[in-house]
């Protein structure tokens, strides 16, 4: 199964991230977030982060991140300074993927990105599977459609799916059902 995910944001102690989230310190939103993963995604799983893994106690935040299941690809975020993407290089079964991943699934083609990024211009005539998805996070958003309005953007950070990681089939099943 392939899930998509963003901006988890381990260990970093700002009330506007764990607060907004539902949660009351940043150890209540770590433990929650690998709960969370862990009931959902199994060893062979792979799971798509777009970016910011962790702030703060790296030392904390890699050892959370170590704790998640899964084969987990890393498409870099703001936060994702080159000393962090050095130390995720020796996290076991993480693979560093750039700053954007081109995804082919089922006929459709997506670009897994941090950021909103817009990747057609007029092309309303065309089918969902001539057209490029952009996968993001970044904003913290609970609208998954936040970017709506500037092409066919979904939102996958933590934030807007209840803390957890979202299956590449139910976006593709929102999408679908936000286009008709």
């Amino acid at each position: 199964m392939i899930y998509l995910t963003s901006d988890l944001h381990f260990c970093h102690d700002k009330d506007f991230i764990y607060g907004a989230r539902g949660f009351d310190s940043v150890d209540d939103m770590n433990a929650a977030i690998i709960e969370n993963w862990n009931a959902l995604i199994n060893d062979d799983d792979e799971v798509y982060v777009l970016g910011d893994l962790m702030l703060k106690d790296i030392e904390t935040g890699i050892e959370c991140w170590n704790k998640l299941k899964g084969i987990k690809h890393v498409i870099l975020g703001n936060h994702d300074s080159n000393a962090r993407v050095e130390l995720y290089k020796d996290c076991p079964n993480t693979d560093i993927l750039g700053y954007a991943f081109p995804l082919k699934y089922k006929g459709y083609e997506f670009l897994l990105t941090h950021y909103p990024t817009l990747t057609a211009n007029y092309d309303d005539d065309k089918s969902l599977k001539e057209k490029v998805i952009n996968i993001c996070g970044h904003v913290h958003t609970k609208d998954k459609f936040f970017d709506w309005d500037k092409g066919i953007i979904y939102h996958v950070e933590l934030d807007a799916h209840d803390n957890k990681p979202v299956t590449i089939d139910q976006v593709l099943s929102e999408i679908k059902s936000k286009l008709k």
